[in-house]
């Protein structure tokens, strides 16, 4: 025995070594590593007239990414520079008094991680910038290919330039949902469907190979709203009106630099040189210097945290970010578990230093089970204390239905929301099994005693009784809906039907009470419970501070030493068949995610994307 642990302890270490070595890192680097990290909280500092740069390929997420995540993407060689909206805002916020920052440069060159965040996201971050311009320093925007997500946000630049070679993507909003049935089909995989809602898409994917009329008019109607929303904010930058902006893109579509400038899009053309040689004069930069003076807003946040961290108070205000689809059971990092999050409100609510609760949601829904499971202690939470919920780019379904038993529910004009409806779809593998010369027989103790098997297509008594199941929580719904928000049920009723709603139009249709983001959201909080200033925020579900001191700021090094340009992971390329490779990953996911107990699901159509 003795000699087994031995060799096993040997062979361990011998296995630890021989990873540093093959990663060409060794140990004394590694622990060199974990140093620096550590010694690194001197903190950044700021120079004279420096300009604060927010790379727009930077992934925004509402809750702080999970560490062990962070890790495996740096070991992985996929690491993208991440940070919350609270730390961008926050650091936008103190940019702005701040006498050592003279403006702020939005670095798009590489702007593709900005189609991670929604335009709920980007509105609020935008209008941070506005406030931020409107104080008179100054906003430059530069990059090379713009689309609209990346132009929404830089638009309120006081100058926008493009490089020569690049060009600018202005051709209007679409979304192109990708059909399983076909696929199904031919593999002999069979899916029953029992669901409520003339307009709930998202079981559609798997039994329709387009679009219904009705799923067609609801996501035209959502594209319009949001599309509207564009033209009028960016218009408004730009000087031009919203019909100015819709014949460019029914006319133009790809515009080249010299179009883009003609067409008051862009003020300059300009190579990334000539970039810097301005921005240098603007900071007053020695001219023989590499850049121009600069402070990363990554790093600068960490400088806006610890101002804020001074504000210390016993009353605080939570602040708990439900982001992903919703799952029964504890759930993984990036999904909202029902019973991790109704722990986290019943700690809440028992703590008497917590005076209010402000629940983010950015969730497409899922589980109903988990939905009510949530919904449950918020509802009680709020019987003890205020309840604020801000609503991201996505809060539908089940997103939407642990949102109704709160004070107040804050939403961008392009929130996605809505989407009151409740679904279950039973697969079966007879077909795709028999074909392969695979059979099952079936011995039971009752009629039903195998019902929902996979093995075979259900019967009609066996589909009735997982309908009444589906218009029983449907109707559980519409009752909660009516409640919350003080709506009568017939009205309830003819919004509800699984349609998807826009902020704008949720609002005006009263499934929302005010249009604004997270900070107007936790401003109301701190008001509910009277506590004027004196307050502080803690945020929800919590992290580890070691590993986040030490995954967060390690992480770009580790990438830089076992990151090799020859295993780049394929799923990184924008090339289109990668795209929609990953939008099938995406699908899958999604249905494999779906641990219902009851098989019942409150969810937006699977993956609503908008390009």
């Amino acid at each position: 025995m003795r000699n087994f642990i031995k060799q096993t302890f040997a062979s361990l270490i011998g296995s630890l070594l021989g990873l540093f070595i093959f990663g060409g890192i060794s140990t004394v680097g590694f622990f060199l590593l974990v140093f620096a990290a550590a010694s690194s909280d001197s903190g950044p500092k700021v120079k004279d007239s420096s300009m604060l740069v927010f790379d727009l390929s930077t992934q925004i997420t509402d809750g702080k990414p999970d560490s062990g995540l962070v890790l495996q993407q740096a070991l992985s060689g996929n690491y993208r520079k991440q940070m919350t909206l609270r730390s961008v805002l926050d650091a936008l916020e103190k940019a702005r008094t701040d006498k050592q920052i003279v403006g702020v440069y939005l670095d798009a060159r590489d702007a593709s991680g900005a189609g991670s965040a929604g335009f709920a996201t980007l509105k609020e971050i935008r209008q941070a910038l506005a406030k931020f311009r409107d104080s008179g320093k100054k906003v430059v925007a530069y990059g090379v290919g713009w689309g609209e997500k990346e132009y929404y946000l830089s638009s309120v630049a006081n100058t926008v330039m493009v490089n020569p070679y690049g060009g600018m993507e202005i051709n209007g909003f679409s979304s192109q949902p990708m059909f399983l049935a076909g696929a199904l089909e031919k593999f002999g995989v069979g899916v029953q469907i029992v669901r409520v809602g003339k307009f709930k898409g998202a079981v559609e994917p798997l039994v329709l190979k387009q679009l219904s009329p009705e799923n067609r008019e609801q996501i035209q109607t959502l594209l319009n709203d949001l599309w509207g929303e564009w033209r009028g904010t960016v218009g408004k930058s730009r000087k031009m009106t919203p019909q100015q902006l819709q014949t460019i893109a029914d006319t133009k579509g790809l515009l080249e630099p010299d179009e883009a400038k003609t067409n008051r899009l862009v003020d300059k053309v300009a190579y990334f040189d000539e970039v810097v040689t301005e921005l240098k004069e603007f900071t007053k930069t020695d001219s023989k210097e590499k850049s121009f003076k600069q402070i990363d807003i990554d790093e600068y946040a960490q400088i806006a945290d610890k101002s804020l961290s001074k504000r210390s108070s016993e009353n605080k205000i939570a602040v708990v970010y439900a982001e992903g689809g919703i799952v029964n059971g504890n759930g993984d990092a990036g999904e909202v578990g029902g019973t991790r999050f109704a722990k986290i409100f019943r700690r809440l609510r028992q703590d008497k230093d917590v005076k209010a609760v402000v629940l983010r949601v950015n969730s497409p829904g899922g589980s109903a089970t988990a939905s009510e499971i949530i919904q449950r202690e918020i509802k009680l939470t709020r019987d003890v204390k205020p309840v604020v919920v801000s609503m991201g780019d996505t809060a539908a379904s089940g997103g939407y239905w642990i949102a109704v038993d709160s004070n107040r529910i804050f939403a961008e004009p392009n929130t996605i929301t809505g989407s009151i409806g409740v679904f279950g779809s039973i697969p079966n593998i007879q077909k795709l099994a028999n074909d392969n010369g695979i059979t099952w027989d079936s011995v039971k103790t009752g009629k039903y005693a195998d019902i929902g098997t996979t093995t075979r297509p259900q019967s009609q008594a066996e589909l009735a009784i997982f309908q009444n199941s589906v218009n029983r929580i449907y109707n559980k719904f519409l009752e909660k809906v009516a409640k919350g928000r003080n709506l009568p049920q017939a009205k309830v009723a003819e919004i509800a039907q699984g349609r998807v709603w826009s902020g704008k139009t949720a609002k005006d249709i009263g499934l929302v009470d005010e249009i604004g983001g997270l900070d107007a959201a936790i401003e109301y909080a701190a008001t509910e419970a009277k506590l004027g200033e004196k307050w502080q925020l803690q945020e929800y579900p919590k992290a580890s501070s070691f590993s986040e001191r030490f995954f967060g700021k390690a992480s770009e090094e580790t990438q830089t030493i076992f990151k090799s340009s020859k295993n780049k992971n394929i799923l990184e390329s924008n090339h289109p068949l990668t795209v929609e490779f990953k939008k099938l990953k995406a699908e899958i996911a999604a249905v494999q995610n779906m641990n219902d107990p009851s098989g019942v699901y409150a969810r937006l159509p699977f993956n609503l994307i908008i390009e």
